[in-house]
């Protein structure tokens, strides 16, 4: 009688045991800074990434005939270009399916070879520095418009809208905050403005005194940052303290909802404008909008602003692999790269031969009474 039960328990235990292999693991990588002076940041695409899964896993989702869970493995890369690619090297390790970062292009860039090397696809849902796609890598894809399209727009705005006349340029000399500026600079002697100084500092700095002391000197009447909110809050309070009352401009990275507390209530009404890479308008606004406020009741905090974008990225991400039928990098890369009309929560996803989003939108931002209003939704 119990040789008769150890039989059918080991019947049963090899069922079950059939059942857990069936159903496969897909893991999906995520890195961002969870850590250091831009951690809200990180932190918020990390929740974008995570909302996604646990959205997918409830859904179940099948590859290839079988049922899959997906797995999400975080890291930590401090914004910080060293520990971004030991990051890309650890995820490589764990054998993941795919890649949905890195925040910063500084890391983004570096990590980029990493994945190429190993065949892993990467999209990043917030890098903006050209370089990331045009190193010719495959396997490296992102969901924004780049800093040429970013930092020229608001280079052309700065002369023909915000009317200014004499104009600033500092720069983070981060890949991303050199890049942005740059692009600006170019905008602006494309629109007919003139830049009277450019300056730099670095993303940990929290004096400004220096240069903004020599810019004061040439009377801008708009001063552009390219660098993290991080920095451009405590750079707006010295620029109050030094009584220049330019506007403030900035790329994505100044764009946050955090930078009003950042710069201690120093800025007034419509001083600063700012841009983000994505947007949306008409129709597709009350995807986004749903969006957040899914967002805010699942983890108690508003949208910084890539945990969209990172959602998209995840989604369109497992969209190939179905498409494919299969999680394998090599098998559903070439299908991720065909991507088309892909409607996502940020609008409307297609990927160029690049790997760059097609016909990439810019929302244009400015602040009141410590809150973000929206100007403009251009391409």
């Amino acid at each position: 009688m119990q040789t008769k039960l150890n039989v059918i328990v080991g019947a049963i235990a090899m069922t079950l045991s059939g059942v857990a292999m069936s159903q496969e693991v897909v893991k999906i990588g995520h890195v961002g800074p969870t850590s250091g002076g831009i951690a809200h940041l990180g932190k918020d695409n990390e929740l974008g990434a995570r909302m996604a899964i646990d959205e997918l896993n409830a859904k179940g989702v099948t590859i290839g005939g079988k049922k899959v869970k997906f797995e999400l493995l975080a890291e930590d890369d401090a914004g910080d270009p060293k520990q971004g690619t030991a990051a890309a090297q650890k995820l490589v390790d764990s054998k993941v399916n795919g890649v949905v970062g890195h925040l910063n292009s500084g890391t983004t860039i570096p990590a980029s070879k990493i994945y190429s090397d190993a065949g892993i696809p990467q999209i990043s849902p917030s890098a903006t520095n050209p370089k990331y796609t045009r190193n010719g890598y495959k396997t490296a894809f992102r969901v924004v418009a780049d800093d040429v399209h970013l930092g020229g727009t608001l280079g052309k705005y700065a002369v023909t809208t915000v009317k200014g006349k004499s104009i600033a340029v500092i720069d983070d000399r981060t890949a991303y905050g050199q890049g942005v500026a740059d692009e600006f600079e170019k905008g602006v002697k494309a629109a007919g403005g003139k830049v009277v100084g450019r300056e730099f500092t670095n993303d940990k700095a929290t004096d400004f005194t220096a240069i903004l002391t020599s810019l004061k000197g040439k009377k801008p009447d708009v001063v552009f940052f390219g660098g993290m909110d991080a920095v451009a809050g405590p750079m707006l309070r010295q620029m109050k303290q030094l009584g220049i009352e330019a506007k403030f401009m900035g790329g994505d990275g100044i764009c946050t909802a955090e930078l009003p507390k950042l710069s201690a209530g120093t800025m007034a009404d419509n001083q600063v404008v700012c841009a983000e890479a994505g947007g949306v308008e008409g129709e597709s606004k009350k995807s986004l909008d749903a969006f957040k406020a899914k967002f805010k009741e699942k983890y108690k905090v508003d949208v910084q602003i890539y945990a969209p974008y990172v959602y998209d990225a995840v989604n369109v991400m497992v969209a190939a692999m179905v498409k494919a039928g299969s999680a394998e990098p090599a098998k559903y890369l070439p299908v991720l790269a065909k991507t088309e009309g892909y409607k996502g929560v940020t609008g409307t996803i297609a990927f160029d031969d690049k790997g760059d989003i097609k016909n990439g939108a810019l929302t244009l931002y400015t602040y009141k009474a410590g809150s973000r209003e929206q100007l403009a939704v251009v391409r």
